[in-house]
């Protein structure tokens, strides 16, 4: 989970997030929407990965990343957690 919280921790990564709501999209496609490099985005996609945020599939010479909506989820149940405890105090 703390590598999660480190993922979401950077706005650079959480922007990334939000567009792969919408679609998934690939590594150049990402690119596009910041003013920062190749290899930074690279690196932050690289973070999401490892954190089980964003999952990475090969199609023909394109890698599309995707939102892994089972760890957004499990995530969300850890928050509600502490939200229902509060309220049966």
């Amino acid at each position: 989970m703390n590598s999660v919280f480190k993922a979401l921790n950077d706005p650079t990564r959480r922007e990334i997030l939000q567009l792969l709501r919408e679609k998934d999209l690939t590594a150049g496609e990402i690119v596009q929407q910041f003013h920062i490099s190749g290899p930074s985005i690279s690196h932050h996609l690289d973070l999401l990965k490892q954190a089980g945020l964003v999952d990475a599939r090969k199609e023909g010479q394109f890698i599309y990343y995707s939102l892994n909506t089972t760890v957004v989820d499990e995530i969300l149940k850890w928050f509600i957690q502490f939200s229902s405890k509060k309220k049966s105090s």
